[in-house]
């Protein structure tokens, strides 16, 4: 369990007990209550020691916690601990600086799923949280590998809608190798991302595909039309995009053991970053890793291959050299 989750745990079990005015809490009792809570979330829990009370109990008091007013009062030798307002709960309090500053690390992250409905009130929730905040200072420091000025990502939010509550779509479509847009109807299925771009997969009744993908940056308008939904019972697609690399599925594929050489440090860059879940590696020797993958041959994969250039040789299947070494023709051809 993480840490702060952990004390994040300890001090609502202790507010808690401090609210209590049925029952006089010692220290041991205040112990109990938080391996007792722990336990339960946590079977490998070991308990908890009489100092992080104590330290607990220390911050909730100060400014940096929610300066609780706890009272200490004395039964015998032993001494028991209560709010003095038991009308008073740490949960009734306005964030403090710790909560806050946890709380922007992890809109900071969520803010860049720009274009989702459900993080639409995040870039409300920003300049709120950096009202009064302990620093006016805004430094990013994690940063994920997307593109923000794709065009149609602002479609994201309406198909993902159109996909949530089974909506009918006419969209108009260009591809990169016409000139004008065609009108397609889609029964949208699922949302994909692939190297950067986003990808609309769906019924198209009129080729009677189930897997129809349109590349959301060629969508030049969406509309919705009425007509039954049909509903996807064909294809899983938490499995679908497991025998490719990419998006793209050949009609009729079937899965194919590839087989790569890779040299030098491009060798130990695939070892730590695998092209598929099916990799196999070994090394021939210090300077040749052999890859095997099981995946099908598609657009995607020769792309994938050419792009480390002379750091890699196809070894099988045959067809696939060749595909690779005429593409390789065709580009020096350029120069």
């Amino acid at each position: 369990m993480a840490t702060n989750k952990n004390a994040l745990i300890r001090y609502k079990v202790l507010d808690k007990c401090f609210r209590n005015t049925g029952r006089r809490y010692f220290i041991n009792d205040l112990i109990a209550e938080c391996n007792k809570v722990l336990s339960e979330i946590d079977p490998d829990f070991t308990g908890i020691s009489r100092r992080q009370i104590f330290d607990d109990m220390l911050f909730m008091e100060s400014a940096e916690g929610w300066s609780i007013d706890l009272g200490k009062f004395r039964d015998g030798k032993k001494v028991y601990y209560r709010y003095n307002d038991t009308s008073f709960s740490i949960n009734n309090m306005p964030l403090n600086e710790l909560e806050v500053t946890q709380l922007k690390a992890a809109i900071d992250i969520l803010s860049q799923f720009k274009g989702m409905p459900q993080f639409e009130w995040i870039h409300e929730m920003v300049p709120k949280l950096q009202q009064g905040s302990i620093s006016d200072e805004k430094k990013t420091i994690i940063d994920f590998d997307s593109n923000i000025y794709l065009k149609g990502i602002d479609r994201l939010g309406e198909l993902y809608n159109a996909i949530l509550y089974k909506k009918v779509l006419k969209v108009s479509y260009q591809p990169f190798e016409d000139e004008n847009p065609y009108d397609v109807i889609i029964h949208p299925y699922y949302l994909k991302q692939y190297n950067n771009r986003w990808f609309l997969f769906g019924y198209n009744p009129e080729k009677e595909k189930y897997d129809w993908n349109l590349a959301i940056d060629r969508i030049v308008n969406v509309a919705e039309i009425k007509g039954k939904y049909e509903k996807n019972t064909e294809i899983d697609w938490s499995e679908y995009f497991e025998d490719i690399i990419g998006v793209t599925k050949p009609e009729k594929g079937k899965t194919e053991k590839i087989v790569l050489h890779f040299y030098g440090k491009t060798g130990k860059y695939i070892e730590s970053k695998p092209l598929h879940g099916s990799q196999r590696a070994n090394w021939l020797d210090k300077a040749v890793l052999e890859v095997s993958v099981e995946v099908m041959i598609n657009y995607e994969l020769e792309r994938m291959i050419l792009s480390y250039g002379e750091s890699v040789k196809v070894i099988a299947p045959k067809r696939l050299s060749e595909q690779v070494k005429q593409r390789l023709i065709l580009s020096t051809n350029n120069y």
